[in-house]
């Protein structure tokens, strides 16, 4: 298997229409420090190393992206990360323990959520009884059950789409499902896989602003995203991946200023416009 250019999964039409701004009422993560990171990440396909020892690191409450050009790696890093493929070489740790050869469910049970690029709900289920899917997996008490999906609902203003069939909902109102049902679990960390990839312009707020609300509430977050400007706007810091290989880290305004960033990642254009928005950083000289 070739890394090549990154998986262009299908997804639901982009809708125009407005939709329901959510309420951040997310219950906080337990913060205790805890630490997600992936030491020496190393994938070797027909002999050609397309991650090449790879070091990523995210805390609880802070927002984190692994960003990139077409074929630079990200995608196969993100896979290792979740879980989804298992690395050549290299390690995977919560916080003292190592998940590397831990299967998806799993990582979930000990903190780490996912969110997958293609659609994830079930789409003849309504959006309560999808949210319930995977609630009746906790074994609770059906009085804690039902408060759970009351909960749940509320926290991503989903209440007044609860009887509604997954598959009428609009590309932003599908995930923010999503998000409420990798929330089920209460992860300390969420890894979101394309989270604004077909939604419309005012959906991207709102899943934005969901993810800021995350991050209020002590959850870690990583992005990998092709959507560069919506990701940055968001991120605490990145890590601009290129070749298999992490080549420059750091925050905002240091990656917009970045010359090897601007010419590898975003571009004259690109370039331009974000450093119109970003200050440039004092240590780095005219």
């Amino acid at each position: 298997m070739n890394e090549g250019p990154e998986p262009d999964l299908a997804t639901e039409p982009a809708v125009t229409e407005p939709t329901t701004a959510p309420i951040l009422d997310i219950p906080e993560a337990p913060d205790d420090g805890s630490r997600l990171w992936a030491d020496g990440l190393t994938k070797i396909y027909r002999n050609r190393k397309v991650v090449d020892n790879v070091e990523i690191s995210v805390t609880q409450g802070e927002i984190v992206g692994l960003l990139g050009p077409n074929g630079a790696g990200k995608t196969t890093t993100f896979y290792m990360m979740v879980g989804l493929i298992p690395p050549d070489e290299g390690t995977v740790h919560l916080d003292g323990e190592d998940l590397t050869d831990t299967p998806m469910f799993r990582r979930a049970r000990k903190g780490m959520g996912y969110l997958a690029q293609e659609p994830s709900i079930f789409r003849k289920l309504s959006v309560e009884d999808n949210v319930l899917a995977i609630l009746e997996t906790l074994g609770l008490p059906q009085r804690e059950e039902k408060q759970r999906l009351e909960e749940l609902l509320d926290e991503l203003g989903l209440h007044g789409l609860r009887k509604s069939k997954a598959y009428a909902l609009s590309g932003g109102e599908r995930r923010r499902l999503e998000i409420t049902r990798a929330l089920v679990q209460r992860p300390k960390f969420m890894l979101l896989d394309e989270p604004f990839a077909g939604i419309d312009p005012i959906a991207v707020n709102d899943i934005q602003e969901i993810v800021r609300g995350l991050k209020g509430r002590g959850i870690g977050v990583v992005i990998s995203d092709h959507n560069v400007e919506q990701t940055l706007e968001i991120v605490d810091r990145a890590y601009i991946m290129y070749e298999g290989k992490i080549r420059v880290s750091g925050t905002v305004s240091e990656l917009v200023w970045n010359d090897e960033v601007a010419e590898i990642y975003l571009g004259p254009a690109l370039t331009a416009r974000m450093r119109g928005r970003y200050e440039r950083p004092g240590w780095i000289e005219e």
